[in-house]
């Protein structure tokens, strides 16, 4: 990435696991595209923020970017060379180590979104997708040579895939080493190309392939697969799919971490004497008890019916809103009822005047 992780994701980089996750759900819900009308900036915005907090939120892989300023996946603390490719630069050593770029290159990445419900990110699930990618060519194999034919050897670069040039400095020697123009990287040249193809060895056409979504996925989370991107060109090995992860909202719950917070309504009768009420739950209907004299806003506790840590073992807990209803139309005899409970309790209320349920027909 281009930029700092920590800069990307608005935190020091001595900010603790929770904190990091706090900026990453909140700059993850600003720059959503759902929330943004699919605007091309905020959705670049959205896979930096969701790729740095991919590498930092692995306490192993923040630790060697830490230390050495790159993802620990991406390979050598040096970037795109090796150790090797560093003294070659600069000592001229351009004889023993000309095969390292040899063969097919990897395909690119390649991008998908899925879209999931609250039930499957929470248990995990398998899911089919479908995109559209490049495959290798059945026609020919992956080679792009038609059929009878075989490549040959790239004249420019002898087969090795890469072109280097010396070139003297205060330094010594200095090689430059870089992809072959006319093969592509690939030392071997195709002369009667794949009628399917046009000598690629790939066509782009639509796959289908099952996803093994995690239990406790975010939404705004993405997944990384090795392999399963787009083919290379003229038998390269597949490049990385990053599949992007979409929760659909639920009505019945909100999230929060790995809780869930549902609100049930409680009458005032309820409230007041108490009752069994049964709640939703992701793992069916719940019994709960409403105790005498609840009040609105009462919080009530199940364990372990929440959502399954992505990161280790056990659920968190689903938490049950108590919102007590105060009735917005009363039949004469309830109004009286009411009346005779609050002069029993002493309670001032405004007189009589005809029931409040006749007075709304009234107003109607």
């Amino acid at each position: 990435m281009a930029s700092n992780l920590y800069e990307i994701l608005e935190v020091e980089a001595n900010c603790s696991p929770e904190e990091l996750k706090r900026a990453y759900r909140r700059l993850a819900r600003q720059y959503h595209p759902d929330a943004n009308g699919a605007d091309p900036r905020a959705e670049a915005r959205f896979k930096e923020i969701s790729q740095a907090y991919e590498i930092l939120s692995d306490p192993e892989r923040r630790v060697h970017y830490d230390r050495f300023g790159t993802d620990a996946s991406a390979g050598s603390p040096f970037g795109a060379g090796s150790v090797q490719d560093i003294f070659d630069m600069f000592f001229g050593n351009a004889s023993s180590h000309g095969g390292a770029r040899r063969g097919p290159q990897p395909g690119p990445d390649g991008e998908v979104t899925l879209e999931m419900s609250l039930e499957e990110a929470v248990f995990g699930a398998s899911r089919e997708v479908t995109a559209t990618l490049a495959q290798r060519c059945e026609e020919c194999s992956g080679t792009g040579g038609a059929p009878g034919t075989s490549p040959r050897t790239c004249e420019e670069c002898q087969g090795v895939g890469e072109v280097r040039r010396v070139r003297n400095s205060i330094l010594g020697q200095m090689v430059t080493a870089q992809l072959c123009a006319r093969c592509q990287g690939v030392g071997t040249r195709v002369e009667t190309p794949c009628p399917q193809c046009r000598g690629e060895g790939r066509r782009v056409q639509p796959t289908t392939f099952t996803v093994q979504i995690p239990a406790g996925v975010e939404d705004g989370s993405t997944m990384r697969l090795a392999d399963r991107g787009p083919a290379g060109l003229r038998g390269g090995p597949n490049g990385r799919l990053f599949v992007h992860l979409r929760v659909r909202a639920d009505e019945r719950f909100e999230r929060h971490g790995d809780d869930l917070h549902h609100e049930t309504p409680v009458t005032f009768a309820q409230a007041v004497l108490g009752a069994s009420l049964t709640v939703p739950s992701l793992d069916g209907p719940q019994t709960i008890e409403v105790e005498p004299g609840s009040a609105s806003g009462t919080v009530q506790r199940l364990r372990h019916l929440g959502v399954t840590h992505l990161h280790g073992r056990g659920r968190g807990d689903l938490f049950i809103h108590l919102r007590v209803e105060v009735p917005s139309e009363l039949d004469d005899t309830s109004e009286g009822l009411l009346r005779q409970w609050a002069s029993h309790r002493g309670e001032a209320v405004r007189e009589a005047s005809g029931g409040l349920f006749r007075r709304r027909r009234a107003k109607q």
